[in-house]
């Protein structure tokens, strides 16, 4: 079976060690690791994934547990959803209901096989659209939209999601925030095509250089910024020579941007495609599905 571990903590020496000789030790077969040391941060942060008997999988969580309290590391280990449940999101807003909304409605259409057991915002904008579609709403930004990182990662493990899902997010994950749900376990919405409009106003951005193709993306977000090709679905659409900035801001919001996210997160949850070495790939391992 796949199983993917992360380790973030204090940076310090030895680490890694006791981690890789457990994991072989079982059985496991690494396919896939990373490591960062970022000396200005202290910071250490490990990504594994890999294979291992069935068989192992509660010893091998209860050795990551006591290789954690020695080292001070927060190890997380996640089996990757099967056909057999249904992976468990997590929807992050800030301002705009539609993209949230849109995958909301597909999940309960059961065009995308999932299920939303929190909501999180640093704003309270999308609460009524959790409590319409029986979600468990929880405010993480103080009244400035500053969010409390750590408390959404607390949510993420105390609801055991599979995906974090930025539905016009807009605030920039930590690099650690990143590694604990390292290897294509966090999907945004860019409300631009990238890697030509990227930044917080693509629609301005796109209209100053007078384009007449606009549109949106989904991609998985990784720890390292401008690491590679993460593109998971890109929606466009197109429009007259002279429409004003705002009908065209207002076609994209209501329509590409909700529509591309939608896509994009089926296309995950379907295991369609997977993170590999910070490049999307098809994959290769959906016999049971």
């Amino acid at each position: 079976m796949q199983v993917v571990i992360t380790a973030v903590g204090p940076d310090n020496v030895g680490l890694a060690d006791p981690i890789i000789h457990q994991i072989t030790g079982a059985g496991g077969n690494i396919a896939e690791i990373q490591m960062y040391d970022h000396d200005e941060e202290a910071l250490f942060a490990m990504f594994l994934r890999l294979e291992l008997p069935e068989e192992r999988l509660d010893a091998t969580r209860d050795a990551m547990r006591d290789i954690g309290n020695r080292t001070g590391l927060g190890i997380r280990l996640w089996t990757p959803p099967t056909a057999k449940r249904k992976p468990r999101l997590a929807i992050c807003t800030t301002y705009r209901p539609e993209p949230a909304l849109a995958l909301l409605r597909a999940i309960r259409d059961r065009h995308v096989r999932a299920e939303v057991p929190l909501m999180v915002g640093n704003r309270p904008n999308c609460r009524g659209l959790a409590e319409q579609f029986g979600c468990d709403w929880h405010l993480v930004g103080d009244g400035n939209g500053r969010p409390s990182d750590e408390r959404m990662i607390e949510l993420f493990d105390e609801y055991q999601v599979d995906f974090v899902i930025l539905a016009r997010y807009m605030r920039v994950l930590p690099p650690s925030t990143c590694w604990k749900y390292a290897g294509g376990r966090i999907i945004n919405l860019h409300h631009g095509l990238l890697p030509g409009f990227p930044g917080m106003r693509p629609y301005h951005d796109a209209h100053r250089n007078r384009m007449l193709t606009y549109g949106a993306t989904c991609h998985f977000i990784v720890p390292e910024l401008d690491a590679g090709n993460q593109i998971i679905c890109q929606n466009s659409f197109s429009v007259r020579p002279g429409q004003p900035l705002d009908e065209i801001i207002r076609l994209g919001q209501e329509d590409n941007e909700p529509g591309c996210l939608v896509e994009g997160v089926r296309r995950v949850v379907d295991r369609e495609v997977q993170l590999h070495f910070h490049k999307v790939i098809a994959r290769s391992d959906r016999s049971d599905i």
